[in-house]
């Protein structure tokens, strides 16, 4: 299992970010993907999970409304678009795949929030 992240940067409060993670080495289609982040000093957190379709999503109340997962199982990718974007959410976001028992997880790509 390989996941790769890209998309992080630097971006001024109330901007947009979109991350991608490129999956590989399992059946996309049919694992649920989730984004994690995790901010200096704090523990890693869940931010928004997709079923395996991407019929259905959950989000963090932190991110609820500003914060859309999406993927595209022909392309083994998953998104997340993040708008209105405020200090607090700056971390390392990272993809996240639980195949079978075990989780798997990316590099990370680093969101920084700062004017």
């Amino acid at each position: 299992v390989q996941l790769v992240e890209s998309g992080g940067g630097l971006v001024q409060p109330g901007g947009s970010l979109r991350l991608s993670c490129a999956a590989s080495g399992f059946t996309f289609s049919s694992y649920a993907m989730s984004w994690f982040r995790q901010a200096p000093g704090k523990e890693r957190e869940f931010v928004a999970g997709a079923s395996s379709s991407g019929g259905v999503t959950k989000y963090a109340d932190s991110v609820k409304g500003r914060f859309t997962i999406s993927r595209d199982n022909a392309k083994n990718t998953v998104h997340l678009q993040m708008n209105s974007l405020k200090p607090e959410d700056t971390a390392v976001y990272y993809c996240n795949a639980r195949v079978f028992t075990s989780d798997y997880w990316g590099q990370g790509t680093q969101v920084t929030v700062s004017s």
